[in-house]
């Protein structure tokens, strides 16, 4: 047979093969995964010499590749070289040791072969019957997690007496988290009120901190809160931008004495802004005056609480309604896995539970068992738990601790390069392997000046492709923000990038 012309246009008028169509036949399973593992062991290897974030326009992958669909079929290898030479160079590398922007979204070899198995066993665990070894996974899974966590039992599916009147269920994201607690906060409130249906839900108020994710507030529009009812409570550096109980009490006070119900306050472990922790007691405290759900968002943070240095965080989290946290941010499993753990699983499976005809089976009618699409928006579901089992159970406790603390102790090498240079100034306290810096106004640099040159310090490192950062504005000032944690970053990676920033900002500044 002559060489192989990889044109993927020239396939376009190939008539297609006489054989039948096979799209599992198990010799190309195995031939295409084959190829597919090399590309990702190909890809860790060499990513850290590719650029962080892309140098693409708009619309470029369509210019690149065919805009209209292949109407005959091509081999696989055609398929995996537009991905090489298209797709790769269009990628933004999370995965990158040189990525410090956002949060982390960390991986693992054990991650991805979960996944990987998860997506070729495609189940559709939306009851305990439909996939008995899915559920049983995921609970198993949560309650290992919840164990690393200390978490109360009463968060967990199994105890030691059996069956809990918590539980837990693994979601794509914290959005989702924070939505299903708030439609069961909404419902309860409701009750609460004597409303007929949802006539009374103009009067419920939800709660959380200025720093609280964007999301959050999202979500509370999809729920049906009003807008109006929504409070962001402003905080400042006297609590580290964390949430200020005492503010909380009065502005719940005042909407209980205006006839509103106060019905959901949401607290952080972790913000996106400035990694700021909410006091989960005692946010809990105030909350429990008015009878008001609270649910503890630690979608970062919470992955380090499985070391003890950091449990002390959510102290008082026996007291609080429900929390999430997401293994796919800090944890090394992949994206998406965020874990959601409720005190009373049944608040929740009342408000979103559907029961057709069709999903009826002994199983859930023995109330054994809870089906965890009663626990979520939609009713299908991925195999998540997999691949937090694989995580937990080919690693252990101490390889993840381990993990979590080397993070932690690369952010503070980092933070300690800039308190040594002058040019600089740390905004807020670190937390975890956040550090959130500056160039400070100084001279006769105004703070106005210092916002735009640290604009463009940002620009500039990330226009070489060596180090990718994102921003945040933190008190009016333009803040940069260094994350430590991609799954393949070393000391001589912040290293590298605290020498580009100061090379960088010599450039901007002489």
């Amino acid at each position: 047979m002559g060489s192989l012309d990889t044109n993927p246009m020239s396939f376009s008028a190939l008539p297609s093969d006489k054989a039948a169509f096979e799209p599992l036949n198990p010799e190309d399973v195995r031939a295409y995964l084959h190829k597919a593992v090399d590309f990702i062991s190909d890809y860790y290897t060499n990513i850290e010499s590719m650029p962080v974030l892309p140098n693409v326009k708009p619309g470029y992958l369509q210019d690149e590749l065919s805009a209209s669909p292949p109407t005959y079929s091509a081999p696989f290898d055609v398929t995996m070289k537009e991905l090489r030479t298209s797709v790769v160079p269009g990628m933004t590398h999370w995965a990158s040791p040189n990525f410090f922007a956002f949060f982390p979204s960390t991986n693992s070899a054990a991650a991805i072969a979960g996944d990987l198995i998860a997506s070729a066993m495609n189940t559709v665990g939306f009851t305990w019957q439909a996939s008995p070894a899915a559920t049983e996974m995921e609970v198993l899974a949560l309650d290992w997690l919840a164990q690393l966590l200390r978490l109360p039992t009463t968060f967990m599916n199994r105890t030691s007496t059996g069956r809990g009147t918590g539980g837990g269920v693994i979601l794509g994201t914290t959005s989702e988290a924070m939505l299903v607690t708030l439609v069961a906060a909404r419902d309860a409130a409701l009750r609460r009120s004597g409303s007929v249906g949802v006539s009374n839900i103009s009067r419920l108020v939800v709660y959380a901190a200025d720093q609280t994710h964007s999301t959050f507030f999202k979500a509370c529009r999809l729920a049906g809160f009003d807008p109006a009812n929504i409070r962001s409570i402003p905080t400042g550096p006297e609590t580290n931008y964390g949430l200020d109980p005492a503010k909380l009490l009065e502005v719940m006070q005042a909407d209980a004495n205006a006839g509103l119900v106060p019905t959901y306050v949401c607290a952080t472990v972790g913000t996106t802004s400035s990694n700021a922790v909410d006091p989960v007691g005692a946010v809990a405290d105030v909350a429990a005056m008015f009878n008001a759900w609270v649910h503890v968002d630690a979608a970062y943070a919470g992955s380090a609480c499985i070391c003890p240095e950091f449990r002390h965080h959510l102290d008082g989290v026996e007291r609080v309604d429900s929390i999430s946290m997401s293994p796919h941010k800090w944890l090394l499993t992949c994206l998406d896995c965020t874990c959601l753990y409720v005190r009373d699983a049944h608040r929740l499976s009342d408000s979103l539970e559907t029961n057709p005809e069709y999903l009826k089976n002994d199983a859930t009618d023995s109330g054994e068992v809870t089906d965890l699409k009663d626990m979520q928006v939609g009713v299908g579901r991925r195999f998540r738990g997999l691949k937090l089992w694989m995580v937990m159970r080919t690693y252990g406790t101490a390889k993840l601790q381990e993990h979590i603390r080397s993070d932690v102790a690369m952010a503070k090498m980092f933070e300690d390069f800039v308190r040594a240079d002058e040019r600089f100034e740390v905004v807020v306290p670190r937390n975890f392997a956040l550090v959130c810096f500056r160039i400070k106004a100084s001279g006769a640099m105004t703070e106005e000046d210092a916002n735009e040159a640290n604009r463009v310090l940002m620009d500039n490192l990330n226009k070489t492709g060596k180090a990718y950062l994102a921003h945040t504005v933190v008190g009016d000032k333009f803040v940069l923000r260094f994350a430590v944690g991609s799954s393949l970053q070393e000391e001589r990676h912040i290293r590298s990038a605290w020498d580009l920033i100061k090379k960088t900002t010599s450039s901007i500044m002489d």
